[in-house]
């Protein structure tokens, strides 16, 4: 593939996509500033239609965001003296920085930044299905429903008329998973990103809320 026809291919995508991605170029942060060049990413990977690329970032986003909460839930989100930004963020990042997701969605849930609901969301589907599916490559979960036993006709180039049936084991056939993967990810990069996108929201609103508390 020549520049011209890569240029055409980007140009359609952008062309067929861009209205539904316009929004998500107006970010208006108050809490979590550092995650704009973040979205913004992924916003261009869900343009071009590059729909494992952006699950794989949404899985970066999710992961930082419960952290990035952590942190301002524990130190409040007003602003502090350069001179002591050491000094503030030290334990806090040495308490959060290299927890597990696992860790991050339960401490958030005990610290009511995330909701119940959201919780076992993130605990029972996110966690599974889109982290260990996509960041850890394991299918496994993603394609649990699909039969064992695909039927497939196997045919003969040099004789045409001879066909038979085959059963193959699309769940462990590495290029059979590819395309279920892809699929799987054509289907679901979207909503995933909408969804961590609207969290985003929820958990600063909580944390404004929490600070005029204080």
């Amino acid at each position: 593939m020549d520049k011209d026809e890569f240029e055409k291919s980007f140009q359609n995508k952008i062309g067929a996509n861009f209205n539904d991605r316009a929004k998500y170029y107006e970010i208006n942060l108050e809490v979590f500033c550092e995650l704009r060049t973040l979205l913004f990413e992924i916003n261009n990977c869900l343009l071009l239609n590059f729909d494992r690329a952006a699950i794989t970032l949404t899985n970066h986003l999710l992961e930082r965001l419960l952290k990035l909460a952590l942190i301002n839930s524990e130190i409040g989100i007003g602003s502090i003296e350069t001179n002591k930004w050491n000094e503030v963020f030290q334990e806090p990042h040495k308490k959060y920085g290299t927890i597990s997701l696992a860790n991050s969605i339960e401490l958030c849930k005990k610290f009511e930044l995330i909701t119940g609901e959201e919780k076992n969301y993130l605990f029972d589907r996110i966690r599974i299905l889109m982290r260990n599916g996509f960041s850890h490559a394991d299918s496994s979960n993603i394609l649990a429903h699909l039969p064992d036993d695909l039927k497939m006709i196997q045919g003969n180039f040099s004789n045409p008329n001879e066909k038979k049936e085959i059963s193959v084991n699309q769940k462990i056939i590495p290029f059979l998973q590819a395309l279920q993967m892809e699929s799987f990810a054509t289907q679901t990069s979207k909503p995933y990103f909408d969804y961590v996108y609207d969290l985003i929201f929820r958990i600063e609103n909580r944390l404004i809320e929490k600070s005029k508390n204080v």
